[in-house]
């Protein structure tokens, strides 16, 4: 016993004596505590070209985002960064010049460009010049934030408040979880046709796509589902804009299965859904407009940023992949 209790001793001194070499130090704590870069790369503000809407005022404190429910983590912030435009009487970053715009009225289509595009520095294989504005509507209207966006940015001026009468909100389920063996279930309405849930409250209320697409038709925009790669680049390079379903920040997430009344199912997320539009991409990463801005769970959340392509595929796959390419219409 005194030769085995020798020989764990000569074993822990040699372990800790490892554990002091700063090669192996790092690999421990990369397998104790793994800390991942963070998938986004903020880009300074442009101010776009289309803006037609006020933009909607915000409240004195932040709006909190679907990631800070009840059982949700907040994202980390990043490392702050100074974002022109963001602030009260912040300067705005002037509108990139390379992007050939056909016409020059407000809704003029941007131009495809077979050359790179060079945007603050970066170049990218197509680049649309999207509009934008400080903060949602509501605390979880994204969906409609998003396609505010398009709007604006084809020369329409349609509000949150008509998008939602158009799209119309199922009220036979106030949105609730139930955590189940097999996961989370949240039990909503049927979001493939309306929008379900309370959007200035509840943090699970959401649509899909499906949904939407109505209120694009409405105004005579062709929108299209799209699913990959592939498709977000073929939609950019022909002057689409792409709105999508993804999470707050492309942060980590926790899967659950959204249920119909009729029993109909839909992939989704818990506690941090959310909806942005895709803008431009590149061989490393696209480029996305998201109007929530600066919030308590992400105070530096600028409006436009990058996300490399590994990290934008895999929070779009936790929700199923769900996403539009919208045209300018005729």
């Amino acid at each position: 016993m005194r030769r085995t209790a020798a020989l764990a001793l000569v074993t822990l001194a040699a372990l800790g004596a490892l554990a002091l070499h700063p090669g192996v130090r790092g690999q421990i704590r990369a397998v104790v505590r793994p800390e991942p870069p963070a998938p986004i790369t903020p880009l300074a503000l442009a101010v776009p070209p289309t803006q037609t809407a006020a933009p909607t005022a915000l409240p004195d404190t932040p709006l909190p985002t679907r990631s800070e429910g009840p059982t949700a983590t907040p994202a980390p912030s990043p490392a702050p960064v100074e974002v022109q435009g963001d602030g009260p009487g912040a300067t705005p970053a002037p509108s990139p010049a390379p992007v050939a715009v056909q016409g020059d009225g407000p809704g003029a289509t941007p131009a495809l460009s077979p050359a790179p595009v060079e945007v603050n520095g970066r170049l990218y294989d197509a680049y649309i010049p999207a509009a934008s504005k400080e903060g949602q509507a509501y605390q979880y209207s994204c969906e409609f934030d998003a396609a505010w966006v398009i709007f604006a940015t084809f020369g329409y001026d349609v509000s949150v408040d008509e998008m939602v009468g158009i799209v119309g909100v199922d009220e036979r389920v106030e949105p609730y979880i139930e955590e189940t063996r097999d996961g989370f279930v949240i039990h909503g309405g049927d979001i493939a046709q309306r929008y379900s849930g309370d959007y200035t409250a509840n943090f699970l209320a959401r649509s899909t796509g499906s949904a939407m697409r109505r209120v694009f038709e409405h105004y005579g925009l062709p929108a299209e589902p799209v699913r990959d790669r592939a498709g977000v680049e073929a939609a950019l390079r022909r002057g689409a804009l792409v709105w999508m379903k993804t999470t707050v920040d492309f942060k980590p997430w926790r899967p659950a299965v959204w249920r119909t009344p009729e029993g109909q199912e839909f992939r989704t997320v818990l506690g941090n859904d959310h909806a942005v539009v895709v803008i431009g991409f590149n061989r490393d990463a696209v480029v996305i407009r998201d109007v929530l801005g600066p919030t308590s769970s992400n105070r530096q959340r600028p409006y436009e940023y990058e996300v490399g392509w590994d990290a934008f595929l895999a929070s779009w796959g936790a929700q199923d992949f769900d996403g539009l390419a919208v045209e300018r219409g005729q």
